[in-house]
């Protein structure tokens, strides 16, 4: 095999994926907010993901519409999305002036996409956004969640996570589980590990913490997955990423099996 045929070889066997709360766009407190969508947009496409899982995106909020005047036309999801990429989104959550919810942005072909409600109270809207991607002819499933604030809400999502992966995902497929988990101390690893899944920010290498993002303490935000190899794990650092949102992305490279 040539050079340039083993290195496109080499980069197929590879898949990298982010997860990345997004604040809905918006940073800062009352008189002091401002727009972060269009910085957001060039940072995503500089995480150079294969598959991009992202929470608090908003579908149209009339009320930050009109107070920004550079507020894009467009859904955020879409208006994120890298040239070429194709974006999927599902609301998790109606409000006063708009909906909110999951995205995925992805280089690879989408096959099918779908939703499924996992609020487990009234006081917050939960949702898990499924894509079945289609990467060198085989199906890799991305699931893009957001659990919830309380511990028992998170551990009873994590219940029907596992029955949803079980009903939708055969078991010889490959599957990503990522996003913002709400998951002080990685209480929920166990329970993950239990669905066969890994957390690949759970290797030797520099701390993955993303939360807050101007002096990050803790990792909220996590890349599990199953029949894939975690290679590496990270997240970028420095004052661009620490203005945009009050997370920062977390970015996880897995090889594919052969």
């Amino acid at each position: 095999m040539n050079q340039p045929a083993a290195a496109t070889a080499a980069a197929i066997q590879n898949l990298r994926v982010a997860t990345y709360n997004i604040h809905k766009g918006v940073q800062g407190i009352g008189p002091t907010r401002r727009l972060e969508i269009h910085n957001l947009g060039h940072a995503i496409e500089q995480l150079d993901a294969d598959i991009v899982c992202l929470q608090e995106v908003r579908k149209m909020n009339r009320q930050a519409a009109a107070r920004f005047p550079r507020w894009p036309e467009l859904p955020q999801a879409d208006f994120l999305a890298p040239e070429g990429y194709t974006a999927v989104y599902e609301t998790n959550a109606v409000t006063r002036h708009g909906e909110h919810g999951n995205a995925l942005l992805t280089r690879w072909p989408v096959l099918r996409t779908g939703h499924q409600d996992i609020s487990d109270h009234r006081f917050e809207q939960r949702g898990l956004l499924h894509a079945v991607i289609e990467v060198e002819g085989r199906p890799v499933h991305a699931i893009v969640v957001h659990l919830g604030l309380i511990k028992g809400s998170r551990v009873r999502q994590i219940a029907r996570l596992r029955e949803f992966i079980d009903r939708e995902v055969p078991a010889d497929e490959a599957v990503v589980v990522a996003g913002d988990f709400n998951d002080w101390g990685a209480r929920m690893r166990y329970a993950m590990n239990a669905m066969g899944l890994r957390d690949a920010s759970d290797l030797r290498g520099p701390r993955t913490l993303t939360y807050p993002s101007r002096l990050p303490v803790t990792q909220l935000d996590f890349v599990y997955g199953r029949r894939l190899e975690p290679l590496a794990c990270s997240v970028p650092r420095g004052p661009i990423w620490a203005r945009m949102s009050d997370h920062l992305p977390l970015v996880a490279d897995f090889s594919l099996p052969n």
